[in-house]
């Protein structure tokens, strides 16, 4: 038996930015997003469209840190009306960031109870959201939880609740247009890693493995053209599919291991997420050889070949964008790598995973050895 569910409306398609203000439906509204120019030009535009918000958040931080989180909050308690709606326009870090507020409702000490497990769902009642991802990677669009860094701490938190999975999700790949080189690979991989991860899980099912394949397939097509032609409205586009379409896959089963390795990498190692996510695919794709059922369909109808040369193709496409996947690149030593292995199968992505603990380290040895030799 399996289930599949994604509330999310999506409307998607260049110039779906001008279906925002239909969305918010005449709602007081919060807005979410950055303080750029690129960014005060669209909330220009909403406000013309849709009235000004009761509140612009607009100094969101990468890797949302909680203590930033708390004082952002504050600023909606000291509203004499609130919102009705929270509206996310702008990369993962701003969705993440609105998943928050719309959680708290300007009580960061309730959502921070609950986002820390003392206290449970039903003490939270969150705010409709409504997002407009202007990257392609993040997923946050259609799915029900965020991530929370605690970098003073060392600790990374995941908020999760059903009422966190947006009313609505515009994907105007308009907006996405003349991103950075490196930022659109980073997203472009991270939007790769959640469709992978969503093979190698214990929560799989027919219809998120569909989405996966559709998505992986889209950024291995796609991404090596859009970097040479950052301002192609029709790559985009077929990026903006692909993370969304990434997004739907691990909306039903979340990340895996590559996730829960990433983690300690960012922290303690600054490496941007959708490379700390997506280095270490080739490994786990070569750790699951002998694993059969969805993991094995998919990757095959992903790569159309046996796993060992699935990994080797991957292999070349990160080498391709420039990508190394040797762990000791980012400052890793064997040590450390084996520890960061081994610990990321205790937390709560690492579950997720159907490898098994003894082959991937194995697997990494191995490449290890082999780093070693070519060096």
């Amino acid at each position: 038996m399996w289930s599949y569910r994604n509330p999310v409306d999506v409307r998607f398609g260049p110039g779906s930015f001008t279906r925002l203000a239909d969305a918010i439906a005449g709602r007081p509204y919060a807005l979410v997003t950055y303080g750029d120019a690129f960014f005060c030009g669209l909330a220009a535009r909403l406000e013309q469209e849709a009235g000004a918000p009761l509140l612009v958040i607009d100094d969101i931080a990468p890797n949302p840190d909680i203590a930033l989180l708390e004082v952002q909050t504050a600023r909606f308690a000291a509203l004499p009306r609130q919102p009705e709606v929270v509206v996310a326009l702008g990369g993962g870090s701003v969705i993440d960031s609105a998943k928050v507020f719309a959680a708290a409702r300007g009580d960061f000490t309730a959502m921070d109870a609950y986002l820390k497990k003392r206290a449970g769902a039903e003490t939270i009642a969150p705010w409709p959201l409504i997002a407009v991802p202007t990257t392609a990677g993040t997923g946050s669009e259609v799915t029900c939880w965020g991530t929370v860094w605690d970098n003073a701490g060392g600790l990374k938190y995941s908020l999760a609740h059903p009422g966190l999975y947006p009313e609505y999700s515009i994907v105007d790949p308009e907006l996405m247009v003349g991103k950075p080189r490196d930022l659109t690979i980073q997203t472009g991989l991270d939007a790769l890693s959640h469709s992978l991860e969503s093979l190698w899980n214990r929560s799989a099912n027919p219809v998120s493995m569909a989405h996966a394949i559709a998505a992986a397939r889209g950024v291995l097509s796609t991404l090596p053209q859009l970097v040479g032609d950052l301002k192609n409205v029709e790559l985009r586009g077929r990026m903006a599919r692909a993370a969304t379409l990434a997004g739907f896959a691990f909306s039903n089963t979340k990340t895996a291991i590559a996730h829960s390795l990433s983690y300690p990498i960012t922290l303690r190692h600054g490496v941007p997420h959708g490379i700390a996510c997506s280095f270490s695919l080739p490994m786990i794709i070569r750790s699951v050889a002998t694993e059969g059922g969805i993991c094995a369909e998919g990757l095959q109808a992903i790569f159309g070949t046996d796993v060992r040369n699935a990994a080797e193709q991957l292999e070349t496409f990160l080498n391709g964008l420039g990508v190394a996947t040797d762990y000791r690149h980012y400052g890793i030593d064997d040590a450390e790598w084996r520890d960061l292995i081994t610990l990321a199968f205790d937390g709560e992505r690492g579950q997720n995973f159907i490898g098994k603990r003894d082959a991937l380290l194995a697997i990494a040895d191995d490449g290890g050895r082999k780093q070693m030799a070519m060096a």
